[in-house]
């Protein structure tokens, strides 16, 4: 059992990889397989706690946090990724023709991923009760953060369902063995599934009313129907 673990997924191929290549894809793995989808899990779920006394509490930093410190983790090691296999001394027989699908993924992903950096820099100001000056972007909800918001969640959830597309087609070139194969479908069945039952349970609460509460009368409420509906 264990050996049949360990055999390549193509038997035609080696398993040949070196120090440089190997470590691209343990690195690239954890930013992509685990790193970005639990940025994104805190992200959508949890910007409410389960014990938070919402919406008497509001505006907790914990999902926040969360979310910048995985995402910018995720950053730097893909960063560090490439930069291993473009320094990789000579080839490898375990990469096949196909290794320009794998890469247009990587470095789609990568620019989604730098993208979604620099796009922090044109969400607006702040605002709101707790800011120096009440008017802002976020909290007056101007087209300039409607369009942040659109745009970095769309270029969020493409990053990572490429991503997923990426690391399978390194699988594929590295000639990974068949643990790797059944593991990571494992592990990405059970975020599915997380993101399913929190989905269910409701806790997808908008950043707005997350941040000030439900109440119409801050202005990004008063231009909602329905503002405690998730995104």
């Amino acid at each position: 059992m264990i050996d049949w673990l360990l055999t390549p997924i193509d038997a035609a191929r080696a398993h040949d990889l070196g120090f440089h290549l190997s470590w691209h894809g343990r690195l690239m793995v954890i930013a992509w397989g685990v790193l970005v989808p639990a940025g994104v899990i805190a992200a959508r779920f949890f910007k409410v706690l389960p014990r938070q006394r919402f919406p008497e509490v509001v505006d907790n930093r914990v999902w926040w946090r969360s979310h910048l410190i995985a995402q910018v983790m995720a950053l730097v090691l893909m960063v560090a990724g490439l930069w291993l296999v473009l320094s990789r001394p000579g080839t490898t027989t375990s990469l096949t023709d196909a290794i320009w699908v794998h890469r247009a993924f990587g470095w789609a992903v990568l620019w989604l991923g730098l993208m979604q950096a620099l796009s922090g820099a044109f969400r607006g100001s702040k605002g709101g009760p707790t800011d120096r000056s009440m008017r802002g972007d976020h909290y007056d909800m101007t087209p300039r953060r409607l369009a942040f918001e659109v745009l970095h969640k769309v270029a969020g959830y493409a990053a990572l369902i490429l991503s997923m597309l990426a690391v399978l087609s390194g699988l594929w070139q590295a000639n990974a063995p068949i643990w790797m194969w059944l593991l990571l479908p494992i592990w990405w069945a059970i975020l599915g599934t997380l993101f399913v039952l929190f989905q269910r349970r409701g806790m997808v609460i908008d950043t707005y009313v997350a941040i000030w509460g439900p109440d119409a009368v801050h202005p990004g409420n008063a231009r909602k129907s329905q503002p405690t509906v998730g995104e």
